[in-house]
């Protein structure tokens, strides 16, 4: 009887044949290791977390009249002391309404003294001493109010900073609550960084470590200055706050780089 080809057979032994080939080839060749990740017990080297460089006060400055534009002096990215002009309405009519409330104050308080005066004289009724006074505090009052519109007229630095954008053109109108300039701190930046939780046994407030910051590509030293008040339960992270050490005039709110964070020996 003659032996029969069995296809079936043939491909079981191909298939046999593979898998050994491919055993042996992995047996010969090298697998390459994989560098020990650093753990929050003992780590070999500092450990690296993205951070980002935030100011520690940044605002929107808004109009607080309607009026027309006089004057912008400052641009995008110029530098403010407390104080300075940033922005400055045309108010004409509300610096004559200024002057004209100081000169009827005056005028309430020459008739109050006056009044003073004569009832020490015995020449004036006593109600016209009351409406003297009463009219005093009117005409102060009303001197208090054209002041503090008059105080509007000016958009002032409220500490020093940079301007981080104009959102308003010379001459133009607007109303009141409209926003105009954009401000922040730059004096000393704030780090913003999210370190696992297991890592709050040994991170604490004062410990100093270094960041590298992409923009620059240099190194800066910070400090911790606070740890935030709950640990997300699904990243199982926690914030944590820093700032730089010292003011360096190459860095700016909104660069990003490696907080270089090292369990302390």
């Amino acid at each position: 009887m003659k032996n029969r080809f069995n296809p079936a057979s043939s491909r079981n032994a191909l298939i046999l044949l593979a898998l050994f080939s491919a055993f042996a080839a992995s047996a010969e060749t090298p697998v390459a290791k994989t560098a020990p990740l650093a753990t929050a017990t003992g780590s070999p080297a500092p450990q690296g977390i993205r951070a980002l460089l935030i100011a520690p006060t940044e605002t929107v400055l808004s109009s607080q009249m309607d009026g027309r534009i006089l004057s912008i002096p400052v641009k995008d990215g110029d530098t403010a002391k407390k104080g300075d002009v940033l922005l400055e309405f045309d108010c004409k009519e509300n610096k004559a309404e200024l002057r004209k409330s100081r000169a009827q104050l005056s005028e309430a308080r020459y008739t109050w003294k006056a009044n003073q005066q004569l009832k020490k004289e015995r020449a004036v009724r006593e109600l016209d001493v009351q409406l003297s006074s009463a009219r005093l505090e009117q005409a102060r009052a009303d001197y208090e109010i054209k002041k503090s519109q008059t105080a509007k007229c000016k958009i002032a630095a409220p500490f020093d900073g940079r301007v981080v954008k104009v959102l308003v053109k010379p001459f133009q109108s607007v109303s009141s609550g409209v926003q105009l300039v954009e401000f922040l701190d730059n004096s000393k930046l704030e780090i913003q960084l999210y370190a696992p939780s297991r890592w709050l046994t040994w991170i604490k407030p004062g410990l100093e470590f270094d960041i590298q910051v992409d923009e620059t590509g240099k190194t800066y030293p910070a400090v911790v200055t606070g740890i935030g008040a709950r640990v997300d339960p699904v990243s199982q992270t926690v914030e944590i706050k820093a700032e730089i050490n010292g003011e360096y005039g190459d860095l700016l709110a909104g660069m990003s780089g490696v907080a270089l964070l090292e369990e302390p020996k």
